[in-house]
């Protein structure tokens, strides 16, 4: 009274076991009435013989009703086979119910979680600052670029004209600072109506000099 109430699955196995035991017990009684029918059809041609007209066809009588018998056991038998299959369909469905109603209670506290506005309001402001760091990243390679750009031009001057130099055979080495960029006048005429050279500018204009007339 007060037990654990049974699942379907063991209501439907212990069902089965039942029907499984009508179906043995219908075999049994087919097979009874089986030998029955040959009994009286043997006595049927007993009686025919000793020309018993009257016993004979008291025992087709009841041949009759063992034949029907017959009948009716087998179509009890075909339905009890039949609820079997039923059963086992039913079973099926009620593990598909039970599965979809697992998943409808899953799929509904999902959603009592999930705001659909705040998901989206969410995804927006994601997309947005996502656009903000790439054009954040953008301008600052590109600011990187012109300076490393610039510092590398530089640096790529600097070796040109070392290289120039060293082929010629001038050392200056640590002379370079006073010089001017390319394509500016030379010191001397820089340096024209100023105050006196240094020994130093001299020096190196003495050196630019060589060089010019070579």
């Amino acid at each position: 009274m007060f037990g654990k109430k049974p699942t379907t699955k063991e209501v439907v196995k212990q069902q089965k076991r039942n029907l499984n035991k009508t179906g043995r017990e219908l075999d049994r009684d087919y097979k009874q009435l089986e030998r029955q029918e040959k009994a009286l059809e043997l006595e049927i041609k007993k009686a025919a013989k000793l020309g018993n007209k009257q016993l004979a066809t008291t025992y087709a009588k009841q041949l009759v009703a063992i034949r029907k018998q017959k009948s009716r056991n087998l179509s009890t038998k075909t339905k009890v086979g039949g609820i079997g299959h039923q059963m086992t369909a039913m079973q099926a469905n009620a593990k598909m119910a039970e599965s979809m109603g697992t998943a409808t209670k899953a799929m509904g506290a999902m959603n009592k979680q999930v705001d659909p506005q705040q998901l989206s309001k969410t995804l927006q402001e994601f997309e947005k600052e996502s656009a903000k760091m790439d054009m954040t990243e953008e301008m600052m390679g590109d600011t990187l670029d012109d300076l490393l750009g610039e510092s590398g031009d530089e640096e790529e001057q600097d070796a040109i004209v070392s290289q120039v130099l060293d082929e010629i055979g001038i050392e200056i080495t640590g002379k370079m600072a006073g010089l001017p960029s390319t394509g500016s006048k030379l010191p001397s005429q820089a340096q024209a109506g100023s105050s006196k050279m240094s020994d130093e500018d001299k020096e190196i204009e003495a050196m630019l000099a060589k060089l010019k007339a070579t």
